[in-house]
C-alpha cells in the first residue's frame, strides 16, 4: 500500500480583485475630488482678499481727498469709479450733517462697478470745518 499524499495546496493567485481596484479607485477619486474643491476655494478667498484691499484703497482716497478738501462738503452723495489693478470700483461718498453744524459725517462705500448693488466696503468718518 503506497502512502497517501497530501493534496497538493492549490497555487496562490497573485494580484487584486475587480472589487478591491474599484475600492481603490473609488477612494483615490473622493480624495482628489476633496483637494480639487480645497484649492478652488483657497484660490476664490486669495481673489476676494485682493479684491477687499483694493476696495480699501479706493475708500481710503475718497476719505484723504475729502479731509485735504479746503472747501467744507455741502450734504449730499457724490459717486466716481476709482481704478486700481485692473479692477473698476464704483466708490459712493455720502456726505450728512450732524447736529453740530461744524461737523459732516462722511460715508463711503466701495463696490465693484460691474455689481454696485454688493458693497465690498464701508468706512465712516466725521469731517471738522477747520
Amino acid at each position: 500500500m503506497t502512502p497517501m499524499r497530501p493534496p497538493c495546496p492549490r497555487p496562490r493567485r497573485r494580484g487584486f480583485t475587480l472589487v478591491e481596484v474599484l475600492v481603490a479607485l473609488a477612494i483615490v477619486a473622493v480624495a482628489v475630488t476633496a483637494g480639487v474643491q480645497a484649492t478652488d476655494a483657497l484660490t476664490r478667498l486669495s481673489q476676494r482678499q485682493s479684491v477687499q484691499w483694493l476696495a480699501q484703497l479706493c475708500a481710503d482716497q475718497a476719505l484723504v481727498a475729502a479731509r485735504l478738501d479746503p472747501v467744507f462738503p455741502s450734504p449730499g452723495e457724490r459717486l466716481h469709479i476709482c481704478a486700481q489693478a485692473g479692477y473698476d470700483f464704483a466708490v459712493t461718498v455720502d456726505v450728512g450733517t450732524t447736529p453740530n453744524p461744524s461737523f459732516r459725517r462722511v460715508q463711503v462705500r466701495v463696490a465693484l462697478a460691474e455689481q454696485p448693488q454688493d458693497v465690498l466696503l464701508r468706512a465712516t468718518t466725521v469731517l471738522g470745518r477747520h
